[in-house]
């Protein structure tokens, strides 16, 4: 079955059930999509649930800390995954300026950070502890970054303030930004031919993890204001020198105006909660099994209707 004969029979039989249930209004829900797999895949699941309801959706590429502003004035109707350690601060902002509010957690716990594949402590065994790793800095070295370590951080517009950090611990690491979440896998396997030590910016849940055993860096343990107050933290002339949250939170927002606008979606919303393996497996479909976003949201439903079916009752 090809992608786009899936995609028509799931859309059958998950539209059915809900034939009569066009109570929200006409107008299309804007759906944000970002640069990650899974926030893509998540987005047209959800879509394609709306849909089965009898709703319009629409998508729309937009920026990952800008989209807090869009779902606040209700050019965008929502955001599925509010990651704390990335988006916490925009989404703080935005709650304090009104027009959007938090609609739950996923029952997922995110973790993002600098990141290292197993084989990388046999070269730097004093790991995860960031001390050491920034003893064995010059294990990391490349023509690009001279005598120092090369740490390849996220996408420039994910905002991860790997500079900052290492310029409030004192590091020997020159931080590059990936052009894209699919640069950083490239990296990891290149890296995998001959074992050689890399660490890069990584977050659970994603595929990666069962792909490339590995561990996170531990950072000076995340404070409330560390990215605020320099008094915060180890360094008290810096901000942004410790770790971001071990166990953050996956949240979802919406715009004020859609639990009025769109009733029985936004109820829907509500219930939707997504697990880590949930999640990682989406991202696979994508960056593994080379699915098409559309595709794979549509397989991730065909597979897991006891799962979703709930949530719009």
């Amino acid at each position: 079955m090809n992608k786009f004969t899936l995609a028509m029979a799931t859309t059958a039989i998950i539209t059915a059930p809900f034939a009569a249930n066009a109570a929200d209004s006409s107008d299309p829900i804007v759906i944000p999509i970002h640069n990650w797999s899974s926030q893509i895949v998540m987005s047209h699941a959800v879509g394609q649930i709306f849909e089965s309801m009898g709703n319009n959706v629409e998508f729309v590429t937009t920026d990952s800390q800008a989209v807090y502003e869009s779902v606040r004035l209700g050019d965008v109707a929502l955001e599925l995954e509010v990651w704390e350690g990335a988006f916490g601060a925009s989404f703080r902002a935005a709650l304090e300026k009104g027009g959007l509010h938090d609609v739950g957690d996923h029952n997922a716990v995110t973790r993002e950070d600098w990141w290292y594949p197993m084989w990388t402590k046999d070269a730097c065994p004093g790991l995860p502890s960031w001390e050491a790793l920034n003893a064995c800095a010059d294990k990391f070295k490349t023509a690009e970054t001279g005598d120092k370590g090369r740490y390849l951080d996220g996408p420039v517009d994910w905002l991860k303030h790997g500079k900052e950090r290492v310029d409030a611990l004192g590091m020997d690491f020159v931080v590059v930004n990936a052009g894209s979440a699919a640069a950083l896998w490239a990296e990891i396997g290149a890296a995998e031919k001959d074992k050689r030590p890399v660490v890069v910016f990584n977050w659970t849940p994603n595929f990666a993890e069962a792909v490339w055993p590995g561990e996170f860096v531990e950072f000076p343990a995340w404070e409330e204001g560390c990215d605020k107050d320099p008094a915060v933290g180890p360094n008290p002339n810096a901000l942004y020198d410790c770790g971001n949250p071990a166990k953050g939170y996956l949240k979802k927002a919406a715009w004020d105006g859609m639990k009025d606008k769109w009733p029985a979606a936004y109820s829907t919303l509500e219930k939707i909660s997504f697990t880590n393996p949930q999640i990682a497996e989406m991202a696979k479909f994508v960056d593994i099994d080379e699915m098409e976003p559309e595709e794979a949201a549509a397989e991730w439903l065909e597979a897991n209707k006891d799962v979703w079916m709930a949530w719009t009752k």
